[in-house]
């Protein structure tokens, strides 16, 4: 238990010292509110569009295709780095892999998700 001691001592550590510049902050802080601190955007611009818009499935469907590529990508390059040592299983299971991958291509193309006109 002995061992514990010095992270025990560093997070009281940790705690005294955020209470102290939360409590500093507040007691020493000057606070200015103006009108634009209540409104939607602090820029002072008025929003243009209602914040619960709907977004279109093409949305989504972008946003699927960024994650089923860089999904690819992460596992493709350290297959490839190892691809000797795996042999033909590491290859049918990467082949698995990229079929997955291609059916959910397939499924955003279809869905016109590619389609940017």
């Amino acid at each position: 238990m002995i061992d514990y001691v010095p992270i025990g001592l560093q997070l009281v550590a940790a705690v005294v010292l955020a209470g102290a510049l939360l409590g500093l902050s507040t007691w020493l802080g000057n606070p200015r509110n103006s009108r634009t601190d209540l409104s939607p955007y602090e820029c002072g611009v008025d929003p243009i569009e209602p914040a619960g818009k709907r977004y279109t499935v093409r949305f989504y469907m972008v946003a699927m295709l960024f994650i089923l590529f860089d999904i690819e990508a992460a596992f493709l390059y350290p297959w490839a780095t190892i691809f000797r040592d795996l042999g033909p299983r590491g290859l049918f299971e990467m082949a698995v892999f990229i079929g997955v991958l291609l059916v959910g291509f397939l499924y955003c193309w279809r869905r016109g998700a590619l389609d940017w006109d």
